[in-house]
């Protein structure tokens, strides 16, 4: 595998910067980050109650960007009331993107049902709001990718990012169609993953952003460890490798793709 070079700079689109796993040495994370060329990082929140805190995480750091939603998977913890928050906070802070929103169906308690029909109304409102708000979205698909797609179609205006994308390539090409990124993190360094990893090698150099949903989804070599942002470098190596391209174009390409998807100047870190 490739090693990145000093000068290469990358763009981290998923990092749970605010949560808890990270609060005994957040500024250690993120120094580690910086020097392993991560320039920017995009931290979507997952539930009301983080709204503040990220709030105040990104206002401190120039290189860190919210995004502000309502995670599927903390279903029992959203709220009737926290549609027309979210509107109204977004209206007063800033934003790179309505996140994370999405759907689950690998949780079977809210994956039939009532739940799942609240996992949809949530999903579409907060589709919505973004519309309104002219913001992105960043997309959990989780066993609910068609599902996912079928509110997209609805929608033409729709754009962002499929974090953690697992799809097929008909799937791939759907969401392309839509105008979105396709988010790829650890998962694609495991050689066990031969369909995923296929699908990084053939998709357009436009399709592709890089994440690591830190703390989660750690890369092969960090398996069973917290992940963090600093661990990106190795996903755009792996990457790299899969698309027969150097780790300097990759990361160019990507950089360039999640700017041109969140609206990030160029005169951002």
């Amino acid at each position: 595998m490739q090693s990145p070079p000093k000068a290469t700079s990358l763009i981290d689109t998923h990092a749970h910067l605010d949560v808890e796993a990270f609060a005994p040495d957040r500024d250690d994370v993120l120094g580690r980050a910086r020097s392993a060329g991560v320039v920017a990082q995009v931290v979507p929140a997952i539930t009301r109650g983080h709204w503040e805190g990220l709030a105040e995480l990104t206002a401190r750091h120039e290189d860190l960007f919210p995004a502000y939603g309502l995670h599927p998977v903390f279903l029992d913890v959203h709220g009737d009331a926290d549609i027309g928050a979210l509107d109204a906070w977004l209206s007063d802070h800033p934003a790179v993107a309505v996140g994370e929103i999405g759907l689950d169906g690998y949780v079977e308690t809210i994956a039939s049902g009532a739940a799942w029909d609240r996992q949809w109304r949530l999903f579409t409102a907060q589709l919505d709001l973004a519309l309104n708000h002219r913001l992105p979205v960043i997309i959990h698909a989780r066993r609910a990718l068609d599902h996912v797609l079928k509110a997209l179609r609805q929608r033409p205006g729709s754009t962002g990012i499929i974090h953690s994308f697992s799809g097929s390539r008909q799937q791939a090409d759907q969401a392309l169609e839509q105008g979105f990124c396709l988010g790829f993190g650890g998962p694609a360094t495991y050689p066990r993953a031969n369909r995923l990893r296929r699908l990084v090698a053939d998709l357009p150099d436009d399709a592709l952003v890089l994440e690591t949903d830190a703390p989660d989804q750690p890369s092969v070599s960090h398996r069973g460890e917290r992940n963090e942002p600093s661990f990106l470098p190795e996903i755009a190596a792996c990457v790299a490798e899969l698309r027969g391209v150097s780790v300097a174009e990759l990361a160019r390409q990507t950089t360039a793709n999640a700017r041109r998807i969140l609206h990030l100047s160029t005169t951002t870190p």
